[in-house]
Parts: C-alpha cells; sequence; structure tokens
C-alpha cells in the first residue's frame, strides 16, 4: 500500500465548511479599507533573505530560529516570507512609490515561520496587513487605530478586545533609555534568562516583553521609556491620547509595550483579548519612520499594522460568533430527467444573472426525486425548485420550502425572479 502524503506539521488545509467563513471576514476587511481610500498591493512569497535581516534583524528569533531559509539553483540565498511590511515596502521602492508621494496601501496572504504549532500560531499563516506611508503626524496613527476599531465593530467583538499603546520617542532618546535600562538589568544580572542575557547588549528593549512569568517582576521595576522623553515626542504621544478619546476609543498606556528595532519610533499599540490564552494579542502595530531610509530609500515617515487571520478566526470561534449557514440565501434545483435538466440549467443561469446574491446549486447527478431531496436538505438549502414532467409540458416550476412547513408551490418560469426577489430577499 501507498504511504498517503499528509500537510506539514503547522501547515493546515481549510475546507470547504469554513472557507466560507474566511471569505467572509476577507470581505469585510476589503470593503472596510476600500472605505478610508486604501489600496491593495500584492508581492512574492520569496524574498531575499537579506531584505529580512535588514528589516526585523539578525539577532532576532524569527530570523535566527523562525525563517524558511535555503538557497535556490543559483545559490543566493532567499526566504519564504516570515511578515509583510518589508515585502510591501521592498517594492514600493523598487517600483517608485514612494518617490514625492503619500501611500495608504493594505495586502492580505500567507506568511511562514518555523516554529513550534500550537493553538491560535502556525507554521504557515495568513496576515493582514495595513501601512500608510509619507504622513509625519498622529492622525496617521490615529487612522489606522479607527480602521482596527471599525473592524471589531463590523466583526461584532469589539467589546472582548482592549488597545493598549506605548511610545518609543525619538532615536536619540531610545539610546539614552537603552543605556538607563542596561545598567538596570546587568544589576539583575542574576535574575535574567539565557534569552535575556543573550539579548542585553544588542537588543535590550526586547527583554521587557519577555512573557517568562519569572521577569515580570524585573520588568515592572525597570526604568520606563516614557519618563525620558523630550517635549516634542510627549506633544505627538499627547496629540495621539487625546484623539483617541475624541474618537471615543478605549485604551490603556503599556509602559513596557515595545519593538526591539531602531527603525520603530513614537506610536506603538497592540489589541489584546482575554479570550485565547497565550495568544493574547490578535493585531499589533506602530510607527517605523526610519525604516524606508536603512532600505535605502529617501526618509519618510510610516505606520502600519498586522493581524493574523487566524487568530481573529479562533477568537471569533471561541465568543460564537462564527456563522457558517449561508441557508437564507440559498436554492436547490431538483430536474426529473435529463429534458427537465437542460431546461433547469437554463433557467438556474437566469436566476445566476438576476438573483446574483442567491446561490444556486444544481443536481446535475440527477436520481430519484427521494435521493434528489435529501441531497437538497443536507445541502443546507432554503428553497428547492423542482422541475418535473409536468412543471416542463406547463413552463412552470414547483418551489419547497426546505426549512419550514409550508405548502409547495407552483409558479410560471417567468414568476419565478420575482418570488424569489420576494421570498430570499
Amino acid at each position: 500500500m501507498v504511504d498517503k502524503i499528509q500537510a506539514i506539521r503547522g501547515m493546515n488545509d481549510v475546507l470547504p465548511d469554513k472557507s466560507n467563513v474566511w471569505r467572509q471576514i476577507e470581505q469585510v476587511f476589503i470593503a472596510c479599507l476600500q472605505s478610508y481610500g486604501y489600496q491593495e498591493i500584492r508581492f512574492p512569497l520569496v524574498e531575499n533573505t537579506q531584505l529580512f535581516k535588514r528589516t526585523i534583524g539578525e539577532v532576532t528569533d524569527i530570523v535566527e530560529k523562525e525563517m524558511y531559509t535555503f538557497n535556490d539553483l543559483n545559490g543566493d540565498s532567499i526566504s519564504l516570507r516570515p511578515e509583510g511590511t518589508a515585502g510591501c515596502l521592498r517594492a514600493c521602492l523598487e517600483h517608485g512609490l514612494l518617490y514625492n508621494q503619500q501611500q495608504k496601501l493594505w495586502y492580505m496572504g500567507p506568511m511562514f515561520r518555523h516554529e513550534r504549532p500550537q493553538k491560535g500560531r502556525y507554521r504557515q499563516f495568513t496576515q493582514f496587513g495595513v501601512e500608510s506611508f509619507g504622513i509625519a503626524g498622529p492622525s496617521a496613527d490615529l487612522e489606522l487605530i479607527s480602521i482596527c476599531y471599525r473592524l471589531w465593530n463590523q466583526l461584532g467583538f469589539a467589546d472582548s478586545v482592549k488597545l493598549q499603546i506605548n511610545t518609543l520617542g525619538e532615536l536619540t532618546e531610545r539610546q539614552h533609555y537603552k543605556t538607563v535600562l542596561v545598567d538596570y538589568l546587568r544589576t539583575n544580572y542574576q535574575l535574567l534568562d539565557e534569552d535575556s542575557k543573550r539579548r542585553l547588549d544588542k537588543s535590550p528593549l526586547r527583554i521587557l516583553d519577555s512573557k517568562n512569568p519569572e521577569l515580570q517582576e524585573l520588568i515592572a521595576k525597570a526604568p520606563k521609556l516614557i519618563d525620558l522623553l523630550g517635549e516634542k515626542s510627549r506633544h505627538h504621544f499627547q496629540t495621539f491620547s487625546d484623539g483617541l478619546q475624541v474618537l471615543g476609543i478605549p485604551y490603556t498606556i503599556n509602559p513596557v509595550l515595545v519593538r526591539g528595532l531602531d527603525y520603530y519610533g513614537h506610536t506603538v499599540f497592540e489589541w489584546v483579548t482575554d479570550h485565547l490564552g497565550s495568544q493574547a494579542t490578535i493585531c499589533a502595530g506602530g510607527r517605523y519612520d526610519l525604516l524606508v531610509e536603512q532600505l535605502g530609500g529617501s526618509a519618510m515617515p510610516a505606520v502600519g499594522f498586522a493581524l493574523g487571520m487566524e487568530r481573529i478566526i479562533l477568537l471569533m470561534d471561541t465568543l460564537g460568533l462564527v456563522k457558517t449557514d449561508t441557508s437564507e440565501q440559498s436554492i436547490f434545483i431538483i430536474a426529473v430527467n435529463e429534458p427537465a435538466l437542460l431546461r433547469a440549467l437554463l433557467i438556474a443561469e437566469s436566476i445566476r444573472t438576476s438573483c446574483p446574491k442567491i446561490q444556486v446549486i444544481t443536481n446535475t447527478a440527477g436520481g430519484s426525486f427521494k435521493s434528489q431531496f435529501k441531497k437538497a436538505d443536507k445541502s443546507g438549502a432554503r428553497l428547492a425548485l423542482i422541475f418535473g414532467e409536468d412543471e416542463i409540458a406547463n413552463q412552470q416550476i414547483s418551489v419547497k420550502d426546505l426549512r419550514n412547513e409550508t405548502e409547495q408551490i407552483t409558479v410560471k418560469e417567468s414568476e419565478i425572479h420575482q418570488l424569489l426577489h420576494d421570498y430570499l430577499g
């Protein structure tokens, strides 16, 4: 017997009973971003490895442990993209999209990280990202938060997530803070875990993001960057915070919410929930004004966020918000024989044209009326349209409500479109 080939661990199939949920959520995202005037950008799954080393940082778990990196047939080192910002920015610079102009962009697609799979964290995951280039003030930060908040409301879980914000100030302020933080951590060196000791010299801010419970007291007592900011950075953060209050978006300040790389500055934010255990963050973003120049472009302000679709769906499923039933807008066509089926196919096409939101399922396999009605019921359809010998002879269609005990009715073929419009809306 030939061995069955299975999917790679941590890379999951989305089967037909779930794909409809994905599509509904994707359509909500797309419609929302279009309403804000953002445009879609698509870029390759594979990039030069140096792109991610330069943007994510060589001393990070992603680059050191999680990237799918290999040499192609030319000997070039390439990697499957672990996140979207780097590829989006590379595409913008390569094609001149940022030359003397602002850009508001969104993207969606698979990302890859070789880490231990667990609920809400996979080796292939779908990321939805939004990037805004060329706007320096906090208004751009506020717009991205507004987009998130609108998405959560449209998906029905705004009350189940909380917004955490912080500021990283400017580069000189962070450099000064790093010195203060490293002095504090070295004083408590014996309390650090191995990962924190390794990051102490190259990426000390990331120690503040540690999830090790044994470090939480040490982190809580650490000096706060917000206490060392200058007037300009304080003004940016205060304007941003005041804007959230004006927009009616609740938030809390999390002073240990940081990013480990120097191109991040000013606003950082995360949306978190207490419904997913350790996978609490469903969306993260921030301002990265120094990254464009770091990749070879002219200095340009930038801010963005990204969320994982799998975690959004997991949260909605946990809260009982996932709806897979589409029967209210679905009909099943039953035909008694081949001549009736040909007529049914023609009518089905006309219904799809005049009622594009109705799902029309045609039973092309034939069979007895009894077996076809079983298939119709199993499909979840709301109505069955029946083409029997009498119906074909009289140019009529019988209509049976599969979900309610009402009398079967018969209408003229010319009346079916109006009946479906009245019945299904």
